[in-house]
């Protein structure tokens, strides 16, 4: 009897054990070398960003430079989860990334009929309007639009939704007050999940991904257009893809990653996390954007 109680015991520890170390082993950052070869390897990568590096340091890049990202206005803490390096950073309060315009070189994607994609792994809180990454500033000298990825921008029909802004001016749209000229995805972002972000630029229309998958919008009624000078009765319009043919300027904003400049300061500021962020200077085709959704995909399967 005495046997049996003590085999007993040692297999239950052992039991125990496994259970501990198969618990610490997931809560350990989990690298995706793999895709992080695959963006490196694709065509006119400009700059991809995975977020390793603790709070306090630069996030530098792999591509054509290392565009060494400083924290502004605090410092952003280092989560222990993203899906390229295991880890992200967290946006909670009023940090943000930026890189001054003299040091953006090949970022500083600009002409006509030039193309543009910014892709990023997030986890969105799902609160307001986020600013993910790109060249953007709304009001210094007018303003300093150029490209820029955002989760929600509700004014023109995007609230929730993956949206992609490109500018040629660097200025609101005429004859409206803000800027209008961006796609937004037929899909909703998920709030607290991983979700692969989106948007290319291919010199005519501008599209909006989430999670690799572009999805049209039929024509629609945007909203706060109507009464407006030549639109009496409002602007319609297709906001995925979103027909703009301008091209983007070379308008002088800074690269940032969180928050743009706004009339009262920084605003639009991103919450949640940021687990990597590439910037392409081409439009990427539908095929690639589901290739790089993959990492999103597979946490979602493994829940």
């Amino acid at each position: 009897m005495t046997s049996r109680i003590h085999i007993f015991c040692v297999t239950l520890t052992g039991l125990t054990v496994a259970v501990l170390l198969t618990s610490f082993r997931k809560n350990l950052p989990v690298r995706d070398d793999r895709m992080v070869k695959t963006i490196l390897s694709m065509p006119n990568l400009v700059a991809l960003w995975d977020f390793n590096e603790p709070e306090g340091q630069d996030r530098k890049a792999k591509g054509a430079g290392d565009f060494p990202l400083k924290e502004t206005d605090g410092t952003l803490p280092r989560v222990s989860e993203g899906p390229l390096s295991g880890y992200s950073a967290l946006f909670a309060n009023d940090a943000y990334l930026s890189l001054p315009n003299a040091q953006t070189g090949k970022l500083n994607i600009h002409g006509k009929g030039q193309g543009v994609s910014v892709v990023a792994y997030v986890k969105w809180r799902g609160e307001q309007t986020g600013f993910v990454g790109g060249m953007w500033n709304e009001y210094k000298d007018g303003g300093k639009r150029q490209y820029g990825l955002f989760v929600s921008l509700p004014y023109y029909n995007g609230r929730n939704q993956v949206c992609g802004h490109i500018s040629w001016t660097g200025k609101p749209t005429p004859p409206f007050p803000y800027s209008i000229d961006y796609s937004a995805s037929k899909q909703p972002v998920p709030a607290n999940e991983w979700a692969c972000v989106a948007l290319t630029y291919d010199g005519k229309y501008i599209k909006s991904y989430l999670n690799g998958v572009f999805q049209e919008r039929a024509p629609e009624l945007i909203d706060h257009t109507a009464g407006f000078e030549g639109y009496p009765n409002g602007l319609t319009q297709s906001k995925n893809p979103y027909h703009f043919p301008d091209g983007m300027g070379n308008n002088g904003s800074d690269f940032t990653v969180g928050a743009v400049l706004l009339k009262a300061g920084m605003g639009n500021r991103f919450r949640g996390q940021i687990g990597g962020l590439a910037v392409f200077d081409r439009a990427l085709t539908d095929k690639e954007m589901k290739k790089l959704a993959e990492p999103v995909v597979r946490l979602a399967q493994s829940k």
